[in-house]
């Protein structure tokens, strides 16, 4: 195996949707902490930041194609989009606000990156297999390097992260566990 060094003026953390109104799924806390781990490393080497959240203006921006398995509908609380204060999210940190799963569509994620000259992505959020894997594929479009953090994911069920873990991942990019991924870049 070759051995991978973390360039991090050319990496930035992405974090999807680690907010008020989605942590609370379960497994959230881990995966907060995780990320929090992964935040405190990225502002000691100098890394970019990027957190995510999903929100919506008035409510017309909201998909709303037929599907078999709608989401639900109703009233979010009003600090629902409001990123989780455990993250420690600095001035320097970057805010992006999206309407739909991925990261990319609609925003100027991308431009963010490639003018920073970021050529690989680290990512972690809620839900593995929306939030996180729908960004993993546009990034993957985009011929982004990728490190998936499996443990700083979670999803509504253990099989649909599994899933995205097992047999998405692997082919787009490297799977890594938080510490692995610090001790990697700590070598």
């Amino acid at each position: 195996m070759v051995k991978e060094t973390i360039d991090f003026a050319k990496t930035a953390l992405v974090l999807i949707d680690l907010q008020k109104g989605i942590v609370g799924v379960p497994g959230g806390d881990r995966v907060v902490e995780n990320a929090a781990k992964l935040v405190d490393l990225f502002h000691r080497r100098g890394g970019f930041i990027v957190f995510v959240n999903v929100d919506f203006h008035d409510g017309k921006d909201v998909l709303k194609p037929l599907t078999d398995q709608p989401f639900p509908a109703g009233e979010r609380a009003d600090d629902w989009a409001v990123l989780d204060p455990r993250l420690d999210i600095g001035n320097q940190d970057y805010r992006l606000t999206k309407r739909q799963w991925g990261a990319f569509f609609g925003t100027d994620l991308d431009l963010q990156l490639r003018r920073r000259g970021i050529d690989t992505i680290v990512l972690g959020g809620i839900s593995t297999n929306r939030g996180v894997e729908g960004t993993a594929r546009e990034a993957f479009h985009y011929g982004y390097h990728q490190f998936f953090i499996g443990d700083a994911m979670t999803a509504h069920s253990e099989e649909e992260h599994r899933a995205s873990i097992q047999f998405i991942f692997p082919y787009i990019g490297r799977v890594r566990s938080t510490d692995g991924f610090i001790k990697q870049a700590d070598e």
